[in-house]
C-alpha cells in the first residue's frame, strides 16, 4: 500500500534556510561524496540535498534524481539552473513501482534516501533496485524522520536493505532522524 507523499507546499518549506541547522548538506554528504561520483537521490523533494551533492560531484560527476511528483522536479530545475548546477543533474519522473534505473546498474558511487523510504509502497523492491544501481562497495546513507517511522519500523526497513544485499556500516547521527549507512 502506498504511503502519503509529501505534498509540493511542504517541498517550499523544506527548502527553507533555517533547515540547514538541522540538516546541514555539506556536513551530511562531504563524508561520502566526491568528485568525479554518480550519485542517485530518490524522492529529492525541491532539491534541499540535490545543490550541494551536484557540487561535490563537480563537473566530472553527475546526480539522477527520481521522483513521481512533477511539480518537485520542476522547481528542482529552476533551482538548479539559478545555482549553474543543471548540467551535473539528471532529473527523471517516474512511477511509484519502479525508480526506473535499469540503465544505472553497478553504475552507482551513493545513493542519498533521506526521509522517503517510508513513503515508498515496497521498501524491499526499492532497496533491490538500489542495489542493482550501486556499485560494489557502494554506500547509502539512509534516514528516516522519527516523526514517521520508529524504531521497530527502521529495523525493518534495515532488514529489507539486508535482503536485498546491502550490509549497515554505520550508525551515524542525523538530527530528528534514524539513520544508518549501507554498503553493497
Amino acid at each position: 500500500m502506498a504511503r502519503t507523499m509529501c505534498p509540493p507546499w511542504i517541498g517550499y518549506l523544506l527548502l527553507t534556510p533555517i533547515r540547514r541547522f538541522f540538516h546541514d548538506p555539506v556536513k551530511l554528504l562531504a563524508p561520502y561524496v566526491r568528485p568525479g561520483m554518480t550519485v542517485i537521490e530518490p524522492g529529492p523533494g525541491m532539491g534541499f540535498f540535490t545543490l550541494e551533492l551536484a557540487r561535490l560531484v563537480g563537473t566530472a560527476g553527475r546526480v539522477v534524481v527520481i521522483d513521481v511528483q512533477p511539480k518537485m522536479l520542476s522547481v528542482l530545475g529552476r533551482r538548479a539552473a539559478r545555482a549553474g548546477l543543471a548540467g551535473r543533474i539528471d532529473a527523471r519522473l517516474t512511477q511509484p513501482e519502479s525508480m526506473g534505473l535499469d540503465d544505472l546498474a553497478g553504475a552507482a558511487d551513493f545513493v542519498l534516501a533521506f526521509a522517503m523510504v517510508h513513503e515508498m509502497p515496497d521498501a524491499g523492491r526499492f532497496f533491490a533496485e538500489t542495489a542493482a544501481a550501486l556499485k560494489p562497495g557502494g554506500t547509502m546513507l539512509l534516514a528516516e524522520p522519527n516523526g514517521h517511522v520508529d524504531e521497530a519500523r527502521f529495523a525493518r526497513e534495515l532488514a529489507a536493505a539486508a535482503a536485498a544485499g546491502l550490509t549497515p556500516v554505520d550508525r551515524p547521527t542525523v538530527r530528528m532522524s534514524q539513520a544508518a549507512v549501507l554498503r553493497k
